[in-house]
């Protein structure tokens, strides 16, 4: 993602003033961040709220797209709202991605009272993907349960019980990321899915944020940015 980041910045004529890996980790000072009008942060589950924290100490607006680390997320945005800083997370910063959520939304809120359909969730990414499910799972199966009424929670694997919505996550080669949505009866199966082609998608929409977020204050996410 970094250097599709990188990629997709210069060809739109922004100065990349600062990349952070593993191997140059000294370099991540405030001095600096401060250089910088905005950060994008896809790094892991374990760096990324110290990153984020940094970011803020240096008064520099974040994008995030690293996922993984959600139980931290309320505080953060707390942190943010407090410091005055400026936070723009995204599970997934793909525009089809945003227009699937809704989709996703619209279609369980129309389930919603026909509990003979069985939901169900699977997920396909590369093997280099850390968490599981991932950060898009996650956000589908929360506007799942917060629309369809049947559902409570969800569980990993393909089983579940009465009122869960399992999310089966694969992890095969160099894929993006493909998501599928299930309502299965005993007459007929409803469907909806997105695949992503390449990484692109997700870049280009990171690098979008990170142009809109300048000079702004507050917590936001792709629905801000799309009006959606």
């Amino acid at each position: 993602m970094g250097k599709e980041i990188e990629q997709i910045a210069l060809a739109l004529k922004h100065e990349v003033i600062l990349k952070i890996d593993d191997s140059n980790l000294h370099e991540l000072t405030l001095e600096n961040l401060k250089k910088a009008d905005v950060a994008i942060e896809f790094t892991t589950p374990k760096s990324a709220v110290a990153n984020i924290l940094k970011c803020f100490e240096a008064n520099v607006p974040v994008v995030v797209g690293t996922t993984g680390w959600l139980d931290k997320l309320e505080e953060i945005k707390k942190i943010c709202v407090e410091k005055n800083q400026a936070f723009f997370y995204a599970s997934n910063f793909s525009i089809g991605v945003n227009l699937f959520f809704r989709l996703n939304v619209y279609l369980a809120r129309l389930m919603k009272d026909h509990p003979e359909y069985f939901a169900s969730m699977e997920e396909i990414h590369h093997i280099h993907k850390k968490d599981e499910p991932s950060g898009t799972g996650i956000s589908l199966a929360e506007g799942i349960l917060k629309e369809h009424g049947g559902l409570n929670k969800w569980v990993l694997g393909e089983k579940a019980n009465p009122g869960e919505l399992p999310i089966n996550s694969k992890r095969e080669g160099e894929v993006p990321g493909t998501h599928m949505i299930s309502y299965t009866s005993k007459v007929d199966e409803i469907k909806i899915s997105h695949e992503a082609y390449s990484r692109k998608g997700f870049a280009e929409g990171a690098v979008h944020a990170a142009i809109w977020l300048v000079d702004k204050k507050g917590v936001f996410g792709m629905k801000d940015m799309l009006g959606i």
